[in-house]
Formats: structure tokens, sequence, C-alpha cells
């Protein structure tokens, strides 16, 4: 099993691989983080590990902001010295939450849960645990802004200033109104599920758009709908005659 460690405490680290070894010799750790910055981009980098150890509280912010910069499909163990961060970890992928000072069985514990697990396992958990989230207050919460990593930075991008969101196979792209384009590294899909769907359509496989930045609508020949926004874009807009109908409706709430 290779993990990934995300800890900003030296001693904590540390006494998580000794103990990890201890439990099991053939685990490789393949690399400890101490921070969001680093941990997105040694992901972005290099192939995912097989279970991701993280600290909540990082020397440069919440780890759950990390969540907000690119898609995670690793299994994570939680630890913190905090439980109020419980249901929180839950939501992002997270198979355990282990508590400070972390002990032995409860190691082990979170350890076997993962071998026993199959990723559809993970997969099925992590959405009964947003279900249940969302369940709470009786209503999704949804994204207002976006933290964007942009060279050595994370820039927070407000979702009033996007016009809209462009991907291909090799890449993501947010197409800010005044111009700008930033990377990132997220899929349409990932996205769609953060932002208000009275604001933001999912108009086909490679754009997301804002309903404020439409500029206009053209009616095309074979019933698709050209969609023109006050930005300039790397391929023509369209919706499908199948989502026309959609579309139209959603323009109009």
């Amino acid at each position: 099993m290779k993990v990934l460690i995300i800890e900003d405490e030296t001693a904590a680290s540390e006494n998580l691989m000794v103990m990890l070894h201890e439990i099991d010799s053939s685990i490789e750790v393949l690399q400890v983080l101490e921070s969001v910055e680093q941990t997105v981009r040694w992901l972005n980098a290099n192939e995912a590990p097989d279970l991701i150890f993280m600290d909540i509280h990082l020397s440069d912010g919440s780890a759950f902001s990390l969540f907000d910069m690119i898609e995670v499909k690793t299994p994570i163990v939680f630890t913190t010295a905090y439980d109020k961060y419980a249901l929180e970890a839950f939501t992002v992928n997270s198979i355990d939450y282990l508590l400070k000072p972390i002990k032995t069985a409860e190691l082990i514990r979170a350890l076997d849960k993962y071998n026993r697990w199959t990723k559809h396992d993970v997969l099925e958990y992590v959405e009964k645990m947003l279900s249940l989230r969302s369940g709470n207050s009786g209503q999704t919460v949804y994204k207002n802004s976006l933290l964007v990593p942009f060279r050595d930075k994370l820039l927070p991008v407000n979702v009033d200033d996007i016009a809209c969101f462009y991907s291909t196979e090799r890449k993501m792209q947010i197409y800010l109104k005044n111009g700008d384009v930033l990377e990132y590294n997220k899929s349409l899909d990932s996205v769609i599920s953060m932002l208000d769907p009275n604001r933001f359509f999912r108009a086909n496989k490679q754009y997301i758009i804002a309903k404020d930045s439409v500029k206009d609508i053209v009616i095309w020949f074979d019933n698709r709908l050209l969609v023109r926004l006050p930005v300039t874009l790397p391929e023509p807009l369209f919706v499908s005659k199948n989502k026309a109908s959609e579309f139209k409706n959603w323009m109009t709430v």
C-alpha cells in the first residue's frame, strides 16, 4: 500500500510513520507534505496514492480548502485534535477519522476498513455522507467562491465574476467576465455539483455557463442554440436540440 501523509507537525508525522510500519512493514510512505499548496502541487504532478492520511489544520489553512482546488478521488483518513470537524471530514472521501494522539488500535481499524472496502464501497459511502450533510440543513449549500491555483498562489474567485467553465480531455479553464482565463483542475461534473443550478447551466460536454453572462442566443439551422457570451471562447458554445427547451426554461426562471 502506498500512502501520502499530509501533516504540518513533524513529531506527529514521524509518529504516524513509525506506527504504520509497525502495523504493516510493506506500507510505503510516498511523501510527507505540510500544506495545502504543497499537496495540490504534489497530487497534480504524481500518480495518486492508495490512501491519504491528512491533518485538518495545515500550515497554510484548512485541509478542506484542498477540495475546492482539485478533485481528490483517493480515500482519506483524517487526523486532528478536534472532533467538531468530523461531519465535514466524512463528506470528502474520508473512510475514517482519528483523533490525536492516534491510538494503535484505531489506526489498525482504519487500515482494516480500507483493506476491506472496494472502490465502489468508498464511492457509495461518500455519496451517502454527502446526502447526510445536505439533509442536515434541509437544503444544499452552493459555493459563492472558488480557490484557484495560479503559479505559486491561491486565488479566491467569486462565482459572480465567472462567465463560463470550459473543459477538454486535457484541461479545465475558467473564463472570467473581465476576459481573464484561469486553469482549474476539476471535472465539469464536480464543478456543476458545487454551483447554484439557477445561476449555472451545463450546456454540453465542454461548457458550463453563467446565466448573467449570456449576451444573446442564436437559433441554429439544426435547432441547436448558439449561445454567445461577452468573452472570447476557444470554440462556439452550442446547446443541443435535446437540451434547448430546458435551457430556454432555465433562462426565464
